[in-house]
């Protein structure tokens, strides 16, 4: 991780290091923000805060959990089977290459980490955000589990003992196929994929959480914007998606990649895809609670930006450039005659938002969206 002596590639775009200043939050830039998104802001840190005897019943799935939409890789999928599964914001990937015994690996050495005593989690993975330790029992009472967020090395503060050569290969096996996911969607929904020749124009954050099966199902430690996450379904474990329609409970097949479209590409693809905020795993099917795979980890491989990125609708024979400004009244058409759905914004700025506020109960896309008349 990172530390004023030994900083990993990932933390120089993240605002320079922990000795860096923040990013500026929304409110210094008054003239980007309608009051009506300032007023659902402070109320969703209002609701955010309220006693768990008092918070709003946030919209949870009753039904039985679901099979997702599955995918398969042992032949090219076909364009119009990948657009279909993914207007839901998430499917299953099988026949990958990502071997079983490597997912199995690098879930023990996860679960040693949550092992260690506090002291040791602190020193070893120092908070340098968004990436270290972040714990349940943190200052502001949030309540939140327990998680780690490594970079794509999955680098330890030096001279610590910690072996973690599987979870390291899991992240390289796991960023290689979401790569592959991005150019799938990419190609069915019609929009530029910018990953494609540039591999430095993305990074990749391994997010570990524990938590018990009765928790909130939600991202520990807040949301963070990504293309695409992916997650290794390692036994029969049910999995919470905090999805466009609301939360819904999915069951994928054992040793497939649970696959979840992010916000990111949700704004890449002008609007055509759907997209998850956050997962988590939340029960294990057929299992006691008492038992050791009883333990609630979910590993998520999130692919994402580096913090100086400018997000926008990425139309065929347009990418949007870093510096543009576009005017709210404008239709913005591209030669084909589609309208942008979204202004383009700052990645930083919006990082630092979605994952500071934890805005649960309203889209953080909204005030980005194009309301066309």
């Amino acid at each position: 991780m990172a530390s004023s002596a030994h900083k990993q590639p990932l933390l120089s775009n993240l605002y320079g290091g922990a000795t860096s200043a923040p990013p500026p939050t929304p409110s210094t830039h008054p003239n980007s923000l309608l009051s009506t998104s300032d007023a659902a802001d402070a109320l969703s840190r209002l609701l955010h805060r309220m006693p768990p005897t008092l918070s709003p019943v946030t919209r949870r799935s009753s039904s039985p959990a679901t099979c997702p939409p599955v995918v398969s890789l042992s032949e090219s999928p076909n364009d119009n089977l990948v657009s279909e599964v993914s207007g839901l914001g998430y499917f299953q990937v099988t026949d990958h290459s990502v071997p079983s015994q490597l997912a199995n690996s690098a879930e023990s050495e996860s679960l040693a980490l949550f092992d260690l005593t506090r002291d040791q989690k602190e020193s070893y993975f120092p908070k340098n955000w968004p990436l270290g330790y972040e714990g349940g029992d943190d200052e502001e009472g949030d309540g939140l589990d327990e998680s780690f967020c490594l970079d794509s090395s999955c680098s330890t503060e030096s001279g610590t003992e910690l072996s973690l050569a599987s979870l390291r290969e899991l992240t390289r096996e796991l960023e290689k196929l979401g790569l592959k996911v991005i150019q799938l969607l990419s190609k069915a929904t019609g929009f530029e994929n910018p990953v494609a020749d540039d591999p430095t124009r993305f990074c990749s954050l391994m997010w570990i959480s524990e938590g018990q099966p009765s928790s909130k199902p939600a991202m520990s430690g807040g949301f963070y914007p990504f293309i695409v996450g992916l997650q290794c379904q390692i036994r029969c474990q049910k999995h919470s998606l905090l999805s466009d329609s609301g939360w819904v409970s999915v069951l994928p097949h054992v040793d497939a990649i649970l696959v979840t479209i992010g916000d990111i590409a949700q704004v890449w693809s002008n609007g055509k895809l759907k997209k998850v905020r956050g997962s988590r795993a939340v029960a294990n099917v057929g299992e006691k609670k008492e038992s050791a795979e009883a333990r609630c980890i979910t590993m998520s491989l999130l692919l994402t930006l580096p913090a100086e990125a400018t997000v926008g609708p990425l139309l065929p024979g347009e990418i949007v450039s870093k510096n543009e400004e576009e005017d709210e009244e404008e239709e913005n058409k591209n030669g084909e005659g589609e309208k942008k759905m979204f202004k383009s914004f700052s990645f930083e700025d919006y990082a630092w938002r979605v994952y500071h506020e934890r805005l649960l109960f309203r889209d953080p896309l909204d005030r980005y969206r194009i309301v066309t008349t």
